[in-house]
């Protein structure tokens, strides 16, 4: 055991030993992403109806809450995310009755609910945005980000969008450009002004005592922007390196403003009105975990936070495990991380991290890894069934970031394609249309649930063994995380609890390796592997490639 994995087990101990019991800490959350999860009124796009009609089917895998992505009043331009009214639901996805159909069954089923809330930015067609482009005097005039031309006309500031050109779009009515991080079309929010964030908390407390368990917030840390408009500077990374002048530069003065966490105590404070909730953030950038652990200081802020660890490495190996892993080290004031491989923007990790010889060993081996992690594992709708990143001809793509970055991206559509749910029916059960928002791709009908649910060998049916296995196991759910000495090639890390320590090894490399457990586990068998869940046999003193177990200490 090496010195840095004995600081670690001592931080973590004092800080686990008076854990709280939080229903959020370590649960395993399912995201939906209910466009592309099930359409019951014909129309190819999946609506609130589905994701209440596909709730038993989450619960059967042994989940513990559902995250559901925008489903807000919007024209779609980014498929949600640029809201035109925070407290509506979309017609295309249905209406009250239909939300609250959900929350009744889902807490029925034990199940709880989080949604997203994009306090960035929003539609241009959002009436907030309609008043503030009238003029410099009206009531609203200040809540968006706007400002004056250079002398020679050209934008405030060299900012970038992230998908693509530049951040600042003059706006006629007037006469000043505003900040658009994203799409043109969804204009950044001045989350500096306290009528503006008093209108979001109000936002908030409308879905809380709609009876939600909490939220994911979007693009957090776009949310503030130095208010001088200073320049970014160049990041030193040449264009033909990149995909986007956006990588470009150091995002020092277009997001990450100090004044964020602040912000992040009046959520607190509002969230905690409603005793139980939780709250996550996404937090994006070269350099997210200063931002992370701000966002979670001292338990005033959120609850966890994850970043883009994993969700856009291209390959994956001990070392981004290790890094990520010891970035968290369960001291008092730090807050609880939450883990993605994969999501609704990032292709999916099994095609980035396999290759066709292997793919179904990674897909597992996935799972098994992302399971053992100390947090709030965050399953992608699909993840559970092994499911390839879709194929997306150009032709149909609706993405507007890879429209305009193609062919250097692979775009966030093939991780949006519809989810097949029986086997041989048309559009794989997904929708009776004839056609749908995304074509289904063929491969994913064929791992479709209704040929999964009831196989044994079935990834489904692992994945719901290996939750069973993990929700018994107070260790794995809330237990330290102690990070064993090993090979370059090998992860090893302790789940340990006063109930019963669990030992998670993995090798993420291409060549066997010898490796020997601690001996405390001497006598341990492995619990689950990457080929199954409950294998009950002795502890391996080799690991193959791209193999990986959890062990207990045996009698």
């Amino acid at each position: 055991m090496t010195d840095t994995s004995e600081t670690l087990r001592m931080t973590q101990s004092a800080n686990t030993s008076a854990a709280r019991d939080e229903w959020w800490r370590g649960a395993v959350i399912y995201q939906i992403y209910p466009r592309s999860f099930l359409d019951t009124n014909a129309d190819g796009i999946g609506d609130l109806r589905g994701v209440a009609r596909g709730l038993d089917y989450i619960a059967s895998l042994g989940v513990d809450g559902i995250w559901i992505s925008p489903f807000f009043t919007s024209p779609m331009e980014d498929f949600g995310y640029d809201v035109s009214d925070y407290c509506g639901i979309d017609p295309t996805f249905g209406d009250f009755e239909d939300f609250d159909a959900i929350i009744r069954r889902s807490h029925e089923l034990g199940l709880k609910v989080i949604i997203d809330q994009v306090y960035s930015h929003t539609s241009d067609q959002h009436s907030w945005f309609e008043e503030s482009r009238k003029d410099k005097t009206n009531p609203k005039a200040d809540w968006y980000v706007w400002a004056d031309p250079k002398p020679d006309g050209s934008p405030p500031s060299n900012w970038q969008s992230v998908f693509g050109g530049s951040s600042w779009q003059w706006d006629g009515p007037r006469r000043q450009y505003y900040l658009h991080n994203f799409l043109t079309s969804q204009p950044d929010l001045n989350v500096h002004n306290p009528d503006v964030q008093d209108a979001l908390l109000n936002v908030a407390r409308f879905w809380l005592d709609r009876g939600v368990d909490g939220f994911r917030l979007d693009a957090l840390n776009f949310s503030m922007h130095d208010p001088e408009m200073r320049d970014n500077p160049p990041s030193g990374v040449p264009m033909d390196q990149v995909t986007r002048p956006f990588d470009m530069q150091i995002k020092q003065f277009n997001q990450s403003h100090d004044d964020i966490p602040a912000f992040l105590e009046r959520i607190r404070a509002t969230i905690d009105e409603y005793p139980g909730r939780f709250t996550v953030a996404e937090v994006g950038g070269p350099e997210p975990l200063e931002e992370m652990k701000a966002f979670t200081h001292g338990g005033k802020r959120l609850d966890s936070a994850y970043n883009f660890d994993f969700l856009y490495a291209p390959d994956l190996n001990a070392e981004i495990v290790k890094e990520s892993l010891s970035n968290w080290d369960g001291s008092a004031e730090e807050g609880w991380p939450s883990w993605a491989f994969s999501n609704h923007d990032a292709p999916r990790a099994t095609t980035r991290w396999a290759g066709d010889d292997n793919f179904e060993q990674i897909a597992r081996l996935n799972m098994l890894l992302l399971l053992s992690l100390r947090g709030n594992p965050i399953i992608y709708q699909g993840e559970e069934l092994g499911l390839p990143q879709g194929h997306v001809a150009f032709a149909d793509l609706q993405d507007p970031e890879a429209i305009l970055n193609w062919p250097h991206t692979l775009g966030r559509d093939g991780a949006r394609t519809p989810m097949p749910w029986t086997c041989k029916a048309p559009q794989a059960g997904f929708s009776s249309a004839n056609k749908t928002w995304l074509k289904m791709d063929p491969a994913h009908a064929e791992r479709a649930i209704d040929s999964q649910m009831d196989a044994p060998d079935s990834m489904a049916h692992y994945t719901r063994q290996l939750l069973e296995l993990r929700k018994a196991s107070r260790a794995m759910i809330v237990g330290d995380s102690e990070l064993l000495s090993t090979p370059d090639e090998v992860i090893a890390f302790i789940r340990r609890h006063d109930t019963g320590d669990v030992l998670c090894a993995f090798n993420l490399s291409l060549e066997t390796v010898e490796w020997s457990p601690p001996a405390e586990f001497q006598n341990g068998e492995v619990i689950a592997n990457e080929t199954h869940a409950n294998a009950r046999e002795g502890l391996p003193s080799t690991l193959a490639p791209y193999t990986g177990y959890w062990a207990d200490q045996g009698d």
